[in-house]
């Protein structure tokens, strides 16, 4: 195999190749986003309308029906899912297996734009995605500091434009939910006996209100080679100019003089805060809470970073002068490191142990190098494709590396034991080497890839098992295949290097030893002749077969009983 030959040939360029792939695998490794587990998303989409007091009933015949007759004939979809509860109609939206969701997200925006006759209160559809990104990475309580008596759920309206909107505007944040604080309103209590005696009814009272309660655009004006925009801003801001808001005029006849009837002459109005439906506390004391979303492919490190830092800088400059506080009760990155630290420490003792197991058997520290060097090599490398197919570091990806730990070295055991074969045969050392290889390429190909078939299915499934499973797949394909190639190039060249010849062995001994040490090393010319490791090895497979025979008898015995 020629791959071979040029490996035999050029050591120093293999050794220069394999050093520039575990650099590029590390380099990738700083670039990887990190995250507890894959990004899975359902082609799924949900349209939430919200029409605040309304009845299931109303909310389904007002909006939920209207809705439905324009997503009917929505390209791909397969299943419409919908329902009506109070003050809020839901409807989910199932697509066929590899929809562009993009491409659905605007044609659903475009049938929606074709309802027509909302409520007046109802407020827009709000179409969303499902995915493991819009689970929070992290939740912040806000408490009133000492000496702070103002209702908490007043802050609402505060938090939302001094907190929420600077938090949203974070690199790697996609968005954020913010419960407990109430919105500001406008409370009118009618006075019965007032409006009986100007002949005045509720809808008489409501409508007038809406007519006042406008703003409006008045086109525009042109003056020369000026353009002026004309807008009416006629919104009620205020509870004097609520209290102002003429609702009809009466005329005495005797006297013939005009009274008018304001808001103000028939209610109490007032600016005031909406009762809160829920209410949130935090060790007893009432709160609002907020969490933070993260961008599909954020680094959750890099994001919960600059998380930590905004929040620090808004408790300093905006939220102490408020006389309140943010803390963080959740924090997904400690889950992060904590997972990661765990399957990190595996693939450190699984790469150990497998080290180990190939010293007891192989009882040579040198070939125990040269094979153990595929585990470094294949894993690091694995990094670098990683990278370029828009892979994470999670859980999933580092238990297929912690599997692929003891799979790399197969192929290296192979070729070195055929290698370590023909130069006991009495070959040189460099023939043994290329034809060890070039014999057994062919078998430790093959066995590469019945590996990789294995996981193709998963690789091409678009189902959420194969987006939560994709990332072992290619952690382990990738590991494989790089083990084959660092089999069929770095083994053969450190074979020549550090496999120790006969005339070298016995010219480092003295005269009257070379004799002795010549027939040794006829005997076992590269393994350690050590009773220990035999003893040991020995001992290691007796404990395995104990142990299944362990197993598989109280198996029968439980199918028995």
């Amino acid at each position: 195999m020629n791959l071979i030959r040029i490996a035999l040939d050029r050591p120093v360029a293999v050794i220069a190749a394999v050093l520039m792939v575990v650099m590029f695998g590390f380099v990738a490794l700083q670039q990887i986003p990190i995250q507890l587990t894959p990004d899975v998303r359902k082609p799924n989409l949900t349209i939430t309308t919200r029409w605040p007091g309304a009845a299931p009933a109303e909310v389904e015949r007002e909006i939920l029906n209207r809705q439905e007759d324009v997503l009917k004939g929505v390209e791909g979809v397969e299943r419409i899912v919908s329902s009506a509860e109070t003050g809020r109609s839901r409807i989910t939206l199932e697509f066929q297996i590899g929809q562009n969701m993009d491409r659905a997200i605007l044609l659903v925006a475009n049938r929606l734009d074709r309802v027509n006759g909302y409520p007046d209160e109802a407020q827009r559809p709000q179409i969303s995605t499902r995915g493991s990104e819009d689970n929070p990475i992290a939740w912040f309580v806000i408490t009133r500091r000492e000496g702070n008596s103002r209702p908490i759920h007043t802050y609402g309206d505060f938090i939302e434009d001094f907190v929420v909107e600077r938090m949203e505007r974070l690199e790697g944040v996609s968005g954020t939910n913010f419960y407990g604080g109430a919105a500001k309103e406008l409370r009118i209590v009618v006075k019965p006996a007032e409006m009986a005696q100007y002949g005045l009814t509720i809808p008489a009272v409501v409508t007038a209100l809406q007519r006042a309660n406008i703003a409006l655009s008045a086109g525009e004006v042109n003056e020369g080679k000026r353009r002026y925009v004309v807008r009416f801003e006629g919104e009620l801001t205020a509870a004097n100019a609520a209290r102002r808001v003429l609702l009809r005029t009466v005329e005495d006849s005797a006297s013939g003089r005009v009274a008018r009837v304001t808001l103000g002459d028939i209610a109490d109005v007032r600016f005031g805060y909406k009762d809160p439906t829920a209410s949130i506390r935090a060790s007893g004391r009432p709160a609002l809470v907020f969490n933070v979303l993260r961008d599909t492919g954020a680094n959750v490190i890099e994001v919960m970073g600059r998380v930590r830092a905004r929040v620090a800088e808004l408790n300093r400059k905006v939220l102490h002068p408020a006389g309140l506080h943010a803390d963080q009760v959740y924090d997904e990155t400690d889950y992060i490191h904590s997972a990661i630290a765990l399957v990190t420490q595996n693939i450190w003792v699984g790469g150990l142990l497998a080290a180990l197991i190939l010293l007891l058997f192989l009882r040579s520290p040198r070939a125990t190098l040269v094979i153990s060097l595929a585990i470094p090599v294949s894993v690091i490398g694995s990094f670098v494709a990683m990278a370029a197919l828009g892979r994470s570091i999670n859980v999933i990806s580092l238990a297929g590396i912690a599997f692929a730990v003891g799979m790399v070295v197969d192929a290296a055991i192979v070729v070195l034991e055929n290698i370590y074969r023909l130069k006991e045969q009495g070959k040189p050392i460099r023939q043994a080497a290329y034809e060890g290889a070039s014999q057994v390429w062919g078998a430790v190909l093959v066995s590469a890839l019945t590996t990789v078939m294995v996981f193709i299915p998963i690789l091409v499934l678009e189902l959420e098992v194969g987006q939560l499973f994709r990332d072992i797949a290619v952690a382990i394909s990738v590991s494989v295949i790089l083990s084959l190639l660092v089999a069929v190039t770095l083994i053969p060249a450190l074979a020549n290097w550090l496999l120790p010849t006969r005339g070298a062995a016995r010219r480092r001994r003295g005269a009257a030893a070379a004799q002795a040490a010549g027939q040794a090393a006829d005997r076992a010319p590269y393994r350690l002749p050590l009773p220990g490791i035999d003893h040991l090895a020995r001992l290691f497979a007796w404990l395995v077969l104990k142990f299944t025979a362990l197993v598989v008898s109280y198996r029968i015995l439980a199918l028995l009983v």
